[in-house]
């Protein structure tokens, strides 16, 4: 199971289907929906919080919600 967390700096992934009730309310909101490309941008010291661009919007998200979100790696 691969999540936002595991990302490398750079990478790229899509949020699962199997995401969708780990997701917080806010975050939904703000476009973290299933099928939306996230890019893991920068991490901060001790890798906590995480930035990521999610569809061309950035945010910075806990370590501990990123591993909740399941995403697919592109081939």
């Amino acid at each position: 199971m691969t999540t936002i967390a595991s990302l490398q700096i750079g990478e790229l992934g899509y949020i699962s289907e199997d995401s969708l009730d780990k997701i917080p309310l806010k975050l939904l909101e703000m476009g973290c929906l299933p099928g939306a490309e996230v890019e893991l941008v920068q991490l901060a010291p001790l890798n906590d919080p995480l930035y990521i661009c999610v569809n061309g919007s950035h945010l910075a998200i806990r370590k501990e919600t990123a591993e909740k979100i399941i995403i697919i790696k592109p081939n």
